[in-house]
């Protein structure tokens, strides 16, 4: 029998451990219809957050509801190594220790990285057995392991092999703290205070110049042009003459390039082609020299001349003085500005001249985009509107820089010797040498739905689960993992890699800000499972909004959920105890209130399986809960106190047990422990058991248009009771038709008039076929009309008292004695009436 209080936390201990020990959660039933969902795998640098938890649970939710829907399901685990983020995190780690990484060496520094996986891999397992996640452990991956970096070595080389990947020097976005190149993705941008330092670049020959404005005067070193369009009247008669470059003084070109646009500022552009993309471009017009000004910190390099060694920021604001004393600064004009910062450090990106590795956009991006205007073979998303972020990435997408100056991560497949490169898994021979960098870490979790299957390899996983059925991510992440899934899956394995993809918002705070450390507004997923239960966060969580909307996390709504769990453990308790003995489900004595309850348990089935297919859990929610707590526990309960025969109480059994059912996917915890003491029941394991059907069987039309008519009566008749202030002992009723015995008892009617009299007063309640006359004395508004006559004698004689006393009326404020006077006559007002 169930405890008489709900405790989350005695519900919830153990449940795990004694799933994994049943093997519940493990695939490979051939008889069944296969379906797949792989993790969006975490980073190995910290806790799950409420993201996480978001994500997570409404992954549960799909595969539970699939699995006992009859399905092979796999829900397959895994984590991300993560370059950039735990390579920092570890030489974090190891600065902390005294340790510099590069003299530990790239071995022992992979050793410290191994350790640190296992340490937050296990962590992390942690929390997801918290939340109660229902995958497949024996089929767990991580993106660096031994077979994975098999497909990613095989997916370079392929690429390469194709034309579709390839080294170069270009601009990339570089992050000085990490030491490492980005991708466009990793790069986000915020508006932060800066200037337009316009400079005098003097005409060489003549004491003229032209007017240079720049945000960036630290790389004024490495400018080997000036530029104007050649459609500009005021310059294009310079285009060909030369400008004195200001500090270095040396002789630098006046070209023309439509780059230079008129209508900006001064119409003068300064070209620095290893600082800038579009100067870089420019640069390769003209054939300009590429003189790279930093070193890999940002601090100023050899061709910064006095200013070698200098952080970037402290070079500006010396050079800024130095060009101030020599007469060659115009003006400083303080703007905002939109700047690139690592998504990773959140250090200011410097754009970078650097030998690279890249993967070639244009051809997979129109694959992708042809794939989704295929409704056969396009992946669906969930809400539609998010496939527009899909289209516009593919048609807007740069080259994308791959490589990584890092240790953690896959290796480059690439060797050296002298000006060869040979790309292959192993070297020709000895004397070759390996590319030091690894691969960005989106380039190996772009495989993951098929690379955790088994590819390259046929196996029998990959043939059976690949496609994957759906993905549930993120928004913020489309276009850095979406995209790059769907164009490597459809180049290597030819097919989509998923059917659909459920796309889900953000957590905010209560007041729709961020959750950020800076905030102080975070908030973590396992306090509120220790206060509330996994079961009260996970309902929370995927029931409040819409699919791709943002969520505000509010604690009160998480109490309200456990407060919601407590009325079902409540409902369940009282089923549990007044059906004891019940050996079989029998429907052979059906009442009307039977009827109306079994009528509305499959519509709700019907509802609740539409939407759960669709994906709309908010919906689902919301039937739910109307059901359970309106038709079931305050309806169908009580009424059932008046009809206790076994075929109600199979009803009672039978609503109970598809209720449970249904709530699993979103509660798998205490529906586990409510269902274990059932003795009715089709498995051992509500995991396992079957997912309500909708029966038309058990529709009553009619029954259901009755009761629900004689519920808004008795919610109506109790209403006009009140309001009327009838006592219990002080009304009976009369009725136009013959009220059914239940109905008397649940109304505690009778048929006795009193005697009429002066106190007698009489109120009609009807609604649709149901009347009733109440005829009640009038005793207690009396009472309570005498109770009322004494409260306000008290309290006018105290204002008479205090509003006649003048000392009080000299000192007391002037608005409080008006109070007091309007309050005095409002008073004496009521004693009116009631006299």
């Amino acid at each position: 029998m169930l405890d008489k209080k709900y405790n989350h936390i005695e519900v919830e201990e153990n449940k795990y451990d004694e799933w994994l020990k049943a093997e519940l959660f493990k695939c490979g039933d051939l008889s069944k219809e296969p379906f797949c969902i792989v993790i969006p795998p975490p980073n190995i640098t910290g806790n799950l957050h409420l993201g996480h938890a978001w994500n997570l649970t409404l992954q549960d939710i799909i595969i539970r509801y699939k699995r006992m829907s009859g399905y092979d399901t796999l829900w397959l685990p895994g984590m991300d190594h993560a370059s950039i983020s735990t390579e920092a995190k570890v030489v974090a780690k190891l600065k902390s220790e005294g340790i510099d990484k590069y003299e530990l060496g790239r071995e022992g520094f992979l050793k410290e990285a191994w350790e640190w996986k296992e340490i937050y891999s296990e962590n992390i397992s942690k929390q997801w057995s918290k939340m109660g996640i229902s995958v497949d452990y024996s089929k767990e991956r991580f993106t660096l392991d031994e077979g994975l970096n098999k497909a990613v070595t095989k997916v370079f080389i392929d690429l390469y092999n194709k034309d579709l990947i390839y080294r170069g020097e270009r601009i990339i976005n570089w992050d000085p703290e990490a030491k490492t190149a980005l991708s466009n993705e990793e790069v986000i941008y915020k508006d932060i205070e800066g200037a337009f330092y316009h400079i005098k670049y003097m005409i060489d020959g003549i004491n003229e110049y032209l007017e240079v404005a720049t945000t960036r005067p630290e790389t004024i070193f490495g400018d080997t042009a000036v530029a104007v369009n050649p459609n500009d009247s005021r310059y294009k008669n310079l285009i060909g003459k030369n400008v004195i470059l200001p500090i270095v003084n040396k002789i630098i070109p006046i070209i023309g390039d439509e780059y230079a646009d008129p209508e900006f500022g001064t119409g003068v552009v300064k070209i620095t082609p290893a600082h800038d993309p579009n100067d870089f471009e420019v640069g390769n017009r003209h054939n300009l020299e590429k003189i790279v000004v930093m070193n890999e910190d940002a601090t100023m390099n050899e061709n910064a001349f006095k200013y070698k060694g200098m952080d970037r920021y402290e070079c500006r604001k010396v050079l800024v003085e130095d060009l101030k004393e020599k007469d060659l600064l115009i003006k400083i004009e303080n703007i905002i500005h939109s700047v690139g910062h690592s998504e990773r450090t959140q250090v200011e990106v410097e754009p970078y001249l650097s030998m690279q590795w890249f993967v070639k956009m244009d051809t997979l991006a129109n694959q992708t985009l042809a794939n989704q205007k295929d409704k056969d073979k396009k992946v669906n998303f969930v809400p539609k509107r998010f496939e527009k972020i899909l289209n516009y990435w593919m048609s807007n997408c740069y080259d994308w820089c791959i490589s990584r100056q890092l240790w953690w991560g896959h290796r480059i497949p690439a060797w050296y010797k002298g000006e060869e490169i040979f790309v292959g898994e192993k070297a020709p021979d000895n004397t070759w040498t390996q590319d030091t960098d690894v691969l960005d870490t989106w380039f190996s979790s772009a495989l993951w739905p098929f690379s955790t299957l088994g590819w390259p390899n046929k196996t029998t996983d990959l043939e059976r689960y690949f496609p994957n059925n759906v993905l549930v991510t993120g928004y913020d992440i489309i276009f850095f993992w979406v995209c790059r899934m769907i164009f490597q899956s459809l180049e290597f394995t030819g097919v989509r890699p998923f059917n659909d993809c459920l796309i889900h918002g953000l957590i905010r705070d209560k007041n729709g800000r961020k959750m950020s450390k800076s905030l102080g507004n975070g908030v973590d997923p396992m306090d509120i499972i220790k206060d509330y239960g996994a079961d009260s966060l996970r309902y929370f969580l995927t029931t409040n909004v819409a699919a791709g909307q943002d969520l505000r996390y509010d604690e009160e709504k998480v109490k309200s959920t456990w407060n919601f769990i407590n009325k079902i453990w409540n409902a369940s308790r009282y089923v549990l105890i007044n059906t004891e003995g019940i050996k079989e489900i029998k429907y052979d004595n059906l009442s009307d209130i039977d009827k109306w309850i079994l009528t509305k348990l499959n519509i709700a089935i019907k509802d609740v399986t539409k939407h759960m297919e669709k994906y709309e859990f908010n919906i689902v929610a919301n039937k739910l809960y109307s059901f359970i707590w309106n038709d079931f526990c305050d309806n169908y309960i009580e009424l059932s106190k008046y009809n206790q025969n076994d075929t109600t109480k199979s009803v009672l059994i039978k609503v109970l047990t598809d209720i449970l059912k249904m709530l699993h996917p979103f509660m798998p915890y205490v529906t586990e422990e409510i269902y274990s003491k059932l003795e009715l029941k089709d498995s051992k394991f509500i995991a396992i058991s079957n997912y309500p059907i909708y029966d038309k069987n058990y529709l009553f039309n009619e029954e259901q248009i009755n009761i629900d008519n004689m519920i808004e009566f008795i919610k109506l008749f109790r209403n006009t009771k009140v309001k009327l202030n009838v006592g219990k002992d002080y009304y009976v009723r009369l009725s136009d038709n013959k009220l059914n015995d239940n109905l008397i008892k649940i109304l505690k009617l009778n048929d006795k008039l009193i005697e009429e009299d002066k106190n007698i007063e009489k109120a009609v309640v009807e609604y649709n076929n149901f009347k009733a006359i109440i005829y009640y004395n009038n005793f207690n508004n009396i009472k309570g009309q005498e109770k009322e006559k004494e409260k306000l004698l008290l309290s006018i004689e105290r204002r008479k008292k205090l509003l006649n006393n003048k000392n009080y009326i000299e000192k007391a404020p002037k608005n409080i004695i008006d109070m007091e006077r309007q309050q005095l006559e409002e008073e004496e007002k009521k004693l009116s009436n009631i006299k």
